[in-house]
């Protein structure tokens, strides 16, 4: 399995500039520790590397998916401001489906805001919070149940 092509521009917070702060090492290495304790996630590796990482990625293991998925991840940047990004990228041969749960000042959303699926689209308030890991679990149960309404629909 190969991951999806990487799409910066996807995680690193729109068009708005405002500084989130620097990115928050400790905190993400608990998230990848707990994460790893989800039947969902296969693994956790800091990106590019675990000496200067720029971002967590969480493998989702695309074997619990139906068989035209061929891979999943999930991005995480979390700062010191607690401030965060998680990008969801499901791919299907070409296509992608992703969203992201964001909290970062921008000039045409609430702090906290969501851009929905299928596309990441137009940011919409997002009920999450500034603790870790619940933001954390609160994704992977969103995550769960995509899972399941992608079984259904089979």
């Amino acid at each position: 399995m190969t991951g999806p092509p990487r799409d910066d521009d996807a995680t690193s917070g729109d068009d708005d500039s405002t500084s989130t702060g620097e990115l928050d090492v400790p905190t993400l290495r608990t998230v990848g520790r707990r994460a790893a304790s989800h039947p969902l996630v296969a693994s956790w590796e800091f990106r590019p590397t675990s000496t200067s990482p720029r971002e967590l990625e969480l493998r989702i293991d695309a074997n619990g998916y139906p068989r035209d998925v061929d891979d999943v991840r999930l991005d995480v940047h979390w700062f010191t401001t607690d401030d965060y990004y998680f990008h969801y990228v499901e791919t299907r041969g070409d296509e992608r489906y992703q969203c992201r749960w964001d909290r970062h000042p921008k000039t045409d959303a609430p702090r906290a805001h969501f851009h929905p699926p299928p596309d990441a689209g137009t940011a919409m308030e997002s009920p999450l919070g500034t603790h870790h890991l619940d933001v954390l679990f609160t994704v992977l149960d969103w995550i769960s149940e995509r899972v399941e309404s992608l079984h259904s629909s089979d």
